[in-house]
């Protein structure tokens, strides 16, 4: 029986996140009402199967060890299997991780100790359904070196994208960073191949590809730049199409799925997306979990109905957390994490909550991300006059405004 191990790069600093990942690095932040942005991939792993998961961490680790400590203990009863974190260390050399192929390298003594044949090798920050196995599938199928995950994209977004050049067979031919005239599909002239940035290698290729890349001095040791742009040249690397395989029991609106949560404007976009009554991301198929927070809550509470008074706990619209408590304020089209206090009188609107919120008598919010245990002051307003917020908080370019403890001087708090 083949073997196989997932490394699952979790180091991201995200900055382009800021000040969500002020305190937590970018797989760490919270998504969907319940979830860290690594429970994607992880669930994606564990339910297709995969049992044998390193995540290498990097960037402020702490919230990020924590929660896989608790919210994927894996390894409790089942010697083989294990979600396991791998710190940087500083293995190979007086340097911190120098790149997402680096990240790997200075971990190879994690893949001798379990000597798989296959190494997968995932990104942990983005959001989206795979079945991995059906993946693995075509990767051996195919007696492929090396194997990625690609979306289908319209060309005229493929720009921004890494894109992937193939012949008739998926067989890759180039790969082009950014390119401003990208490859069509074979068959599909209006669509290209863009880059997941997942991968599945033999594993002897895999070792042989990171000490090459190793002893490049010019090279900036990254798995798209530096060892996809050169590997089609010496290696049989083939292209898999995620959006040709739904996992267990989703729909065609599930199909081709897939977010980059990379900036405060495509996070927002993405979290509001969940409101709608059919979204794209299914979170309720129990086929096919997101595994995620642990912690023991009550269920959510809604309390006061003075309708004449104007004093009732509503919510329309809405994702909300357990142990929420809704006590005569109304919410609007958000985003509720756990443990939140939504106090008398206040309207939230667009808006998305992170744990341990508390909204204050009559506060105002609107198009915004509350950061984790912010305690917003009664009668606030934010995002109701962005110039006077722009003074105060972070502003996306696409005006969502961002809150976070420090902004308000409520900084011994945790994360």
């Amino acid at each position: 029986m083949q073997k196989s191990i997932a490394m699952v790069l979790a180091g991201g600093e995200g900055k382009r996140l800021w000040p969500l990942t002020k305190e937590r690095s970018k797989p760490a932040v919270y998504f969907g009402g319940r979830y860290r942005l690594i429970d994607f991939v992880l669930s994606n792993l564990v339910n297709s199967g995969f049992h044998q998961i390193k995540v290498i961490t990097q960037y402020r680790a702490t919230s990020l060890v924590r929660h896989l400590t608790r919210a994927w203990p894996l390894a409790s009863t089942v010697i083989d299997q294990f979600i396991e974190c791998a710190p940087a260390a500083m293995n190979r050399g007086p340097t911190w991780f120098r790149g997402t192929a680096d990240a790997i390298y200075q971990n190879l003594d994690l893949l001798r100790e379990v000597r798989p044949d296959d190494v997968l090798v995932f990104g942990s920050d983005h959001v989206y359904k795979m079945d991995v196995g059906v993946m693995m599938q075509f990767h051996r199928d195919m007696d492929a070196d090396l194997t990625v995950a690609t979306l289908p994209v319209p060309i005229a977004q493929a720009t921004a994208f890494g894109v992937l050049h193939v012949d008739d067979t998926g067989r890759i031919i180039d790969f082009v960073e950014k390119p401003k005239e990208p490859p069509p599909m074979p068959g599909r002239p209006d669509m290209a191949l863009a880059s997941m940035g997942n991968y599945i290698f033999k594993s002897k290729v895999l070792l042989d590809e990171l000490r090459r890349d190793a002893d490049q001095t010019e090279s900036a040791h990254d798995f798209g730049k530096d060892i996809l742009a050169t590997a089609p040249a010496r290696l049989k690397v083939y292209a898999y199409d995620f959006a040709s395989h739904l996992c267990r029991g989703e729909d065609e609106s599930s199909r081709g799925y897939w977010r980059d949560v990379g900036t405060i404007d495509a996070y927002f976009e993405a979290s509001l997306n969940l409101i709608s009554v059919s979204p794209s991301l299914n979170l309720y198929n129990d086929d096919w979990p997101i595994r995620g927070n642990p912690a023991p809550s009550g269920p959510a509470k809604f309390v006061f109905s003075d309708f004449s008074g104007g004093r009732v706990g509503m919510a329309i619209d809405t994702v909300i957390g357990g142990g929420v408590i809704i006590s005569g304020g109304r919410v609007e089209r958000s985003v509720v994490f756990p443990h939140v206090r939504i106090n008398s009188y206040s309207h939230i609107t667009d808006a998305v909550l992170f744990p341990d919120v508390d909204v204050g008598r009559g506060a105002r919010l609107h198009r915004c991300i509350i950061d984790k245990g912010v305690k917003i002051p009664p009668g606030e307003r934010i995002g109701e006059d962005l110039e006077r917020d722009r003074q105060r908080f972070t502003i996306s370019e696409g005006g969502v405004v961002v809150v976070s403890r420090d902004d308000f001087g409520q900084v011994d708090e945790y994360d």
